[in-house]
């Protein structure tokens, strides 16, 4: 297995290891019932991921006086560029009706994946497809702060291709599934981050897509709007959609998903079903501890 700087741990890595044998149980002590299994819905061919960073270290006037380091100033950062190779060499298939789930620690490039799947980031090497509509439902998804969560859902319904009529028709169903009230006539810079990501959400799963890429929003929210979204999930997958799921809590992967890709240093380290991917990846977690 790759080795992983220690700096990159989480807390949240390690918060339930220690309960991993019990994750894999819903509310009744069963594991979930499994879905059936369609055609492709995504296929990812050895793909690599490279972007750089500009701008270098800046240089202390002790090294080289006062006077030239105001004369410099304007030097201090020109042609300092690091690459970071986040992905490397990822291939997978998936396909209509699996719910996937993405774990590893910070830096392994879970994120950079899914934002490459989805086309907000282009591929360096290799070939990405996708069969149908895709969304990404991130906590750090951008809405328009100045506006009001009423305006922001017509945006976001308009954005995801209904129309103006069909977002109407869906509006108290996102306000009451996000749990705002009234809060949704306010602007969004009032709302907690909790409450702007519920809202974010409903908005990007009122439109059901083919593929639903989540990041870490379930990890915000009380237990009833988990509920929720577990439950939304699974209409997803109910209509024969395609859920990807990066996420911290070992509880939310074993809870949701029928399979799990493991990541380090930006390559696939293990893949299969969650329960035996979720047990190597705790083992593993101890022995880093």
């Amino acid at each position: 297995m790759a080795a992983t700087d220690p700096q990159n741990f989480d807390e949240r890595d390690f918060d339930e290891v220690d309960h991993d044998l019990d994750e894999g149980l819903d509310e009744s002590g069963e594991h979930s019932a499994p879905h059936l299994i369609g055609t492709p819905s995504v296929v990812v061919d050895d793909v690599h991921v490279k972007y750089r960073v500009f701008g270098g270290r800046r240089q202390s006037t002790a090294e080289h006086g006062r006077f030239r380091a105001m004369f410099n100033r304007s030097r201090r950062h020109v042609g300092a560029v690091t690459e970071v190779h986040a992905v490397r060499g990822v291939s997978f298939t998936a396909h209509h009706g699996e719910s996937i789930g993405i774990v590893g620690l910070n830096g392994a490039g879970k994120s950079t994946l899914l934002r490459a799947v989805a086309g907000l980031m282009p591929v360096s090497s290799g070939d990405v497809y996708v069969a149908g509509t895709s969304a990404l439902l991130g906590v750090n998804a951008a809405l328009v702060r100045s506006l009001t969560g009423e305006r922001n859902i017509m945006i976001g319904g308009l954005a995801l291709g209904l129309t103006k009529a069909q977002v109407e028709e869906k509006f108290d169903e996102i306000v009451e599934f996000a749990g705002i009230k009234d809060f949704v006539h306010l602007p969004m810079k009032a709302y907690s981050s909790g409450m702007a990501a519920r809202l974010r959400f409903a908005i990007s799963t009122a439109a059901i897509p083919d593929v639903l890429m989540i990041d870490e929003a379930l990890a915000t929210g009380d237990a009833a709007f988990r509920a929720r979204s577990q439950e939304r999930i699974e209409q997803i997958r109910d209509r024969a959609g395609t859920v990807f799921l990066v996420s911290h809590s070992m509880r939310a992967i074993r809870n949701t998903c029928d399979r799990a890709i493991w990541m380090d240093q930006g390559q696939v380290i293990d893949d299969g079903p969650t329960d035996e991917v979720m047990d190597r990846y705790a083992h593993e977690l101890k022995q880093r501890r």
